[in-house]
């Protein structure tokens, strides 16, 4: 696992609804040649939700393949089922990426035991460098820092965590709790600087689906040092990652990239393109920044 950001890269599709699979390894190209430092696939902002497991594992392979160990894969691996979390991240080090990304089961809403046996049963059973990862908004559950300080020191392969629940005092408290080691990403682009200002290690990233390089720099100016050409770098990204979540990621994000020509703008259901007044926004946007 590298320091630096990690894009939560879009999963496109044709406009049959079925994997554009010579888009995304152009994708995967461009991101490698743009300086991202490592690739998320089969995360939120990949419609994992709306995948079969067989595609799911399919994206992995596919992304294993064309990157082929230039920067590292990491693989979502998350359900709500434990056994299905499992089979995918037991799928996920067979095929060869890097590391999983595992999310808190959602729907369900586990205790916070639940959510330690739910971790450290993947753990223990499967070598692969794993991540956590918190979103309580889109999963209904928050795991403490007591949690994942547990976690961290009870299972050798969990080597960090995606946390998106925008709380600096959950994030300071955890790494508080941690050894220099442990890997703090942030999974909302507005607070990057922030996180990396109590020792996080980068971000998972909507924005860097557009902007790689951009969002590359701001987190290598804060880690050699640069920290007020990282600020610069974080307020001039600030409107734009705004712009990106005034709809459901990754509805924003996907048009966006659609706009910019890279794919096909086609999402699943129920997730369903933007509405005009926000398309227009978003086009304004993306034209500021000289995107367009």
């Amino acid at each position: 696992m590298r320091k630096g950001s990690i894009v939560a890269l879009v999963t496109p599709f044709r406009e049959d609804g079925e994997i554009d699979e010579s888009t995304l390894r152009s994708l995967l190209n461009w991101h490698a040649d743009q300086g991202t430092d490592g690739i998320l696939v089969c995360g939120t902002t990949g419609e994992s939700a709306t995948l079969s497991h067989q595609e799911h594992k399919h994206l992995i392979d596919i992304a294993v393949q064309e990157i082929d160990g230039r920067i590292p894969v990491i693989a979502g691996c998350g359900s709500n089922a434990t056994r299905e979390a499992l089979d995918l991240t037991r799928y996920a080090h067979q095929a060869g990426a890097d590391a999983a990304l595992v999310i808190t089961p959602y729907y369900n809403k586990p205790t916070q035991e639940g959510l330690y046996r739910h971790f450290k049963t993947i753990a223990d059973d499967v070598g692969i460098p794993i991540l956590l990862y918190n979103v309580p908004s889109r999963t209904g559950v928050n795991m403490t820092p007591e949690t994942v300080i547990r976690l961290y020191r009870d299972c050798k392969n969990i080597v960090g965590l995606k946390e998106a629940g925008g709380s600096l005092d959950q994030m300071t408290a955890l790494m508080k709790g941690v050894d220099k080691e442990f890997l703090l990403y942030s999974g909302t682009d507005e607070l990057i600087l922030p996180v990396l200002s109590v020792g996080g290690a980068g971000v998972v990233s909507v924005v860097a689906n557009i902007l790689p390089r951009q969002t590359h720099r701001l987190v290598q100016s804060f880690l050699q040092g640069n920290r007020e050409e990282a600020a610069t770098a974080q307020f001039a990204l600030y409107d734009l990652i705004k712009t990106l979540f005034i709809e459901t990621n990754p509805i924003p994000v996907k048009t966006a990239l659609g706009l910019m020509g890279r794919l096909k703008p086609v999402l699943r259901l129920p997730l369903c393109p933007m509405g005009e007044s926000h398309l227009e926004k978003l086009t304004q946007a993306l034209t500021q920044y000289g995107i367009l």
